[in-house]
């Protein structure tokens, strides 16, 4: 091949089908071996003709491009970067020295060093393989949501000879990138993008071979704009059916049964504004759960799911069937304090005002139990201008928030988007009612986590030996956070709980 295209081992990995899983990457080594940890997170995906099953949707869109365009290019695990002949590497990054939200508050917390997905983005290139690749002449290009980090590490640039960092949505001008690589031509040491050139939709191609655990763009960009996400900065576009349906049924051929649906927000699919489309939004996934046996939302927006609750119910009766019970997606909660959504997300609530957001997550909440969706939601620890009364508000939400069956997970402000200027929150700026904050979302955690672990692994009867393993992980993290007090020692975790007491 020409190109090779591939990814650390932390992503090069389908997570027992289980997306979610793979957030356990951002961990830095801990209290189970190392061995136990990969295989329980990011077990290598398997191989078919010595070629990754699955590969991140990302490397997917660029190969695709790539060999739209001519160029013998494709995927490969990375410890066999060097045996293809390739001249040019391509490189996809998520968060490549751990500073994301969710690796740099594990690090804060557990303390206990780098986190995996770091540690194995620095040994790929410490690998005898990209050795070997570089000794070739090879040129190096690495892309993908994480390489804004190289902006704060470009010495690990020049250490290891990466020759262009691409910083971007890529299909307008990879082609050309590439072919200038392979002519061995100069590259740009640092291309930054605008969001004004991002490709439009005709430019952006469909995946040839099948993603990991089936995922599917359905749109780019979000119209809420919240200061800290660099996703809003984008503009938005939503794909048509007859693309989507094309890539769903890639993933199918090649043997993947779900999919997991990608946009900003699902519940906006088709719509220009914050208001769903319920015609749009159903018929997405009425077109999915045609092809597919189980889907999943990336992610979807408290506000617009308060909105037009109706719409949840009758995704439900889609979704829900024999194959499938429950349904689940990343959703922001970001914060309690309507003061905080009116200075760093005001259009967060819309169509409402910012003085109801509260009522919205609550109200919300009821829709998804009621219908069996089940999210992963995220607060924002440390954000600018945040005060006293801004984490008390949060905490108090989070105690409104004890029966919503959900992991709620408090991350530490990272500078992104319109805040990108400013600081990293740390752990040592901590006060007592973060700490307080804290302890209820691992409490709230470690109750939904064993319920959630029980669903979690019953589709497949080749998971079920996996569940005891992770109900021995929460019990560890439990057992941990009493030992270090991060938790305290009270009778809630003697006592069984029961689900909506």
């Amino acid at each position: 091949m020409e190109v090779v295209l591939t990814a650390d081992e932390t992503l090069m990995s389908n997570h027992h089908g289980k997306e979610f899983l793979g957030f356990g990457t951002s961990a830095p080594p801990n209290w189970l071996p190392e061995g136990l940890f990969r295989y329980l997170f990011f077990p290598r995906i398997k191989s078919v003709n010595g070629f990754p099953w699955q590969a991140p949707y990302g490397l997917r869109k660029i190969e695709a491009k790539l060999v739209d365009a001519g160029i013998d290019a494709g995927v490969v695990y990375p410890n066999d970067i060097a045996n293809h002949g390739a001249k040019v590497l391509g490189i996809y990054v998520m968060d490549p020295f751990g500073w994301g939200p969710s690796s740099t508050t594990f690090a804060g917390i557990m303390k206990t060093g780098m986190p995996y997905n770091a540690k194995y983005f620095e040994l790929l290139f410490k690998s005898k393989a990209y050795e070997k690749f570089k000794e070739r002449g090879g040129k190096t290009i690495v892309g993908g949501p994480g390489v804004w980090q190289f902006k704060y590490n470009m010495e690990f640039a020049s250490r290891y000879k990466i020759d262009c960092i691409y910083d971007g949505e890529a299909e307008k001008d990879v082609v050309e990138l590439f072919e200038k690589a392979l002519n061995g031509e100069e590259l740009p040491r640092y291309v930054e993008k605008a969001p004004k050139d991002a490709p439009s939709l005709d430019e952006i191609p469909e995946i040839k071979k099948p993603s990991v655990n089936g995922l599917v763009e359905i749109g780019r960009g979000c119209p809420r704009g919240c200061h800290f996400c660099s996703v809003t900065l984008r503009p938005l576009r939503w794909y048509p059916y007859e693309k989507i349906e094309k890539e769903l049924m890639v993933n199918r051929k090649h043997g993947v049964n779900g999919t997991i649906l990608h946009a900003e927000d699902v519940m906006l699919y088709g719509s220009k504004s914050v208001i769903p489309s319920e015609e749009k939004v159903l018929k997405v996934n009425e077109l999915a759960k045609k092809i597919m046996d189980t889907i999943a939302w990336s992610h979807a927006s408290f506000a617009a799911i308060a909105t037009k609750p109706k719409i949840i119910e009758k995704v439900a009766e889609i979704i829900i069937d024999e194959k499938q019970s429950w349904w689940g997606a990343e959703m922001g909660i970001e914060t309690g304090s309507p003061e905080l959504v009116k200075k760093a997300m005001p259009a967060k609530a819309k169509p409402f005002k910012p003085e109801e957001y509260p009522e919205i997550v609550k109200q919300a909440a009821g829709v998804m139990t009621d219908s069996n969706m089940v999210p992963a939601c995220t607060l924002i620890v440390g954000l600018p201008e945040e005060t006293d009364d801004d984490v008390i508000k949060t905490i108090e939400l989070m105690d409104d928030l004890k029966d919503f069956k959900s992991l709620i997970v408090p991350l530490f402000f990272v500078p992104m988007g319109k805040l990108k200027d400013r600081d990293w929150f740390k752990e040592h700026e901590m006060n007592e009612l973060h700490r307080e904050l804290l302890i209820k979302c691992l409490r709230h955690d470690i109750k939904w986590a064993k319920i959630i672990a029980n669903e979690y692994f019953q589709e497949k009867k080749s998971q079920l030996l996996l569940k005891p393993l992770y109900h021995l992980f929460i019990k560890i993290i439990e057992w941990q956070g009493k030992k270090k007090g991060v938790i305290e020692e009270r009778k809630v975790f003697e006592t069984p709980y029961t689900v909506g007491k």
